[in-house]
């Protein structure tokens, strides 16, 4: 049987930037599997709180004030996050390099106040129905800051080497969308655990 050619390819970039970047492709594939699991355990807190006789169940509401930090931390690294993914689009790298590190920062400081978050939250994962969906809806997103976090730190290292370039600058886009992501998923995840209880 021959062989017959449908489409050649062979002139096309090795790599592009936004649409044109299968890792953009992949991100956004995996932004939409992760949202998903996001809503899941978001429905499965609203379900629970539906057939409660009270809510939360034998605990107090959570304490406000490390999610509360945490939030403005996150909403506060949206400015840094834009900006380096606009100087990403100018290939402006001595920028990018810099706004990286900021970025980083920014990764590490909510974790760093998630570990008091977990311990605000007024009740353990294994002691009923409410603790363990608030565990998962907080361990959930953490996986998500310290994925995010890994990613930022190897970009960055890339990018200080003779591996920076225009590919590397898609990588950091594709890292700046992710990031929105992170910090828009939040949001909700906030309102479920610290202001639902006090409805």
């Amino acid at each position: 049987m021959k062989e017959q050619v449908q489409l050649d390819v062979s002139g096309l970039p090795l790599h592009g930037r936004n649409e044109a970047s299968p890792t953009c492709w992949g991100t956004a594939a995996f932004m939409l599997i992760e949202g998903s699991a996001f809503a899941v355990s978001i429905a499965i807190y609203l379900y629970l709180l539906s057939i409660a006789p009270s809510w939360p169940l034998a605990a107090a509401p959570p304490d406000l004030g490390p999610g509360t930090v945490v939030t403005v931390i996150l909403v506060l690294s949206l400015v840094p996050n834009w900006l380096v993914g606009r100087w990403a689009k100018q290939d402006a790298l001595r920028k990018v390099q810099l706004g990286t590190i900021v970025m980083c920062l920014f990764g590490v400081a909510p974790l760093v106040v998630r570990v008091y978050e977990f311990a605000a939250l007024n009740v353990w994962w294994d002691s009923n129905a409410y603790g363990s969906i608030v565990w998962l809806l907080l361990g959930l997103h953490s996986t998500h800051l310290i994925t995010d976090l890994a990613d930022t730190v190897v970009l960055a290292a890339l990018l200080f080497t003779r591996h920076a370039g225009r590919r590397r600058l898609g990588d950091v886009e594709d890292n700046v969308l992710y990031w929105n992501f992170v910090v828009l998923t939040w949001l909700p995840i906030y309102v479920c655990i610290y202001w639902i209880p006090r409805l």
